[in-house]
């Protein structure tokens, strides 16, 4: 399995994203420019540059038509994706955190950031799907919560409900349309650093500084499973199809790294078994931890983004999907 090396970004990565069918892989990065490439062959299409801060987070919409950012420079900007032309831009008081499109495309979510006597919101936004329309400065619904900052959001099966997730590990579940707390449950002990859903948004699974990530069902808030590792999580992703696994990319904190070797940094993407809880491989490569990692809608790859810079695109061996677990 060798990867493909997509060397777009200056500095460290913070987030990459697959479109619906895969064909288009969104990488972010504290450089301030966001990557669009081909996934199957690494071939850069384009860039979106405009933003003023380093770039947090990144989503495409379901038919990648529009793309949104959330930055560092207090903006969430909506992007042509086939253009690179800015539509929009929205602006706050703090740094955007985590973005993301509603299942329907017809709304966004914005994470802000807790600074300077600010409190950290989750701002939902309309999105106009006709390109060349005014897009809307009215939020739908700004979401403030009354503990922790949330620090990533994302939209459960039918855009339902709201789950946030929170800088001392809590998860909560809140009904938008009203602006109501429906339930909050303390799923880890440190910070959650990722949160990814599955296909159909039942369920999602979280990646926490405190060394374990979690599958919990999106309607309850039950902890379904539980994946441990020896060391902190910076992200969690699920295969969506030919195998039952969970990925689990971090390593030890950037700071820290020039202390130790690769191999003690623990850099690798992690395979666990989703039903086992067991932990089946490894792949090593990232000179840093892993900070965020995404799997192709078809489960044939996977990609990973490093604190070292570069993206590495995985497409799976055929023996990945002819591999069984011995129990």
């Amino acid at each position: 399995m060798r990867p493909i090396l997509l060397q777009g970004h200056t500095r460290s990565l913070t987030q990459i994203k697959y479109n619906r069918e895969g064909d288009l892989l969104f990488s972010v990065s504290k450089d301030k420019v966001a990557n669009v490439w081909y996934s199957h062959n690494g071939e850069r299409l384009g860039t979106y540059t405009g933003h003023l801060g380093a770039i947090w987070t990144i989503d495409v919409n379901g038919d990648s038509t529009l793309l949104v950012t959330g930055s560092a420079d207090n903006t969430c900007k909506l992007w042509e994706v086939q253009t690179g032309r800015c539509l929009k831009t929205w602006e706050f008081n703090t740094a955007v955190k985590r973005v993301e499109f509603s299942q329907d495309n017809s709304m966004v979510l914005c994470v802000t950031e807790e600074r300077m006597g600010y409190s950290g919101t989750v701002t939902v936004f309309p999105v106009n799907s006709d390109i060349n329309s005014t897009q809307s400065d009215t939020p739908i619904v700004t979401i403030i919560n009354d503990g922790k900052k949330a620090v990533v959001a994302g939209w459960s099966c039918l855009d339902k409900y709201i789950i946030t997730g929170h800088e001392d590990g809590t998860i909560c579940q809140w009904d938008w349309k009203s602006n109501k707390k429906i339930n909050s449950i303390p799923a880890h002990e440190d910070v959650i650093n990722d949160m990814q859903f599955s296909p159909d948004r039942t369920y999602f699974i979280t990646a926490s500084k405190d060394k374990n990530a979690k599958i919990i069902d999106s309607f309850t808030l039950d902890i379904k499973k539980s994946y441990s590792a020896d060391t902190p999580i910076n992200s969690a992703s699920i295969t969506p199809k030919h195998q039952e696994f969970i990925i689990l990319g971090g390593g030890q904190e950037a700071m820290n790294v020039t202390t130790t070797s690769a191999r003690q940094g623990k850099f690798e993407s992690r395979f666990y078994h989703k039903i086992l809880e067991e932990e089946v491989g490894r792949v090593r490569g990232h000179f840093g931890p892993i900070n965020t990692i995404a799997v192709h809608p078809d489960g044939t790859s996977y990609s990973s983004g490093g604190e070292d810079g570069y993206v590495r695109v995985h497409h799976f061996d055929p023996d990945y999907f002819t591999f069984k677990i011995e129990i």
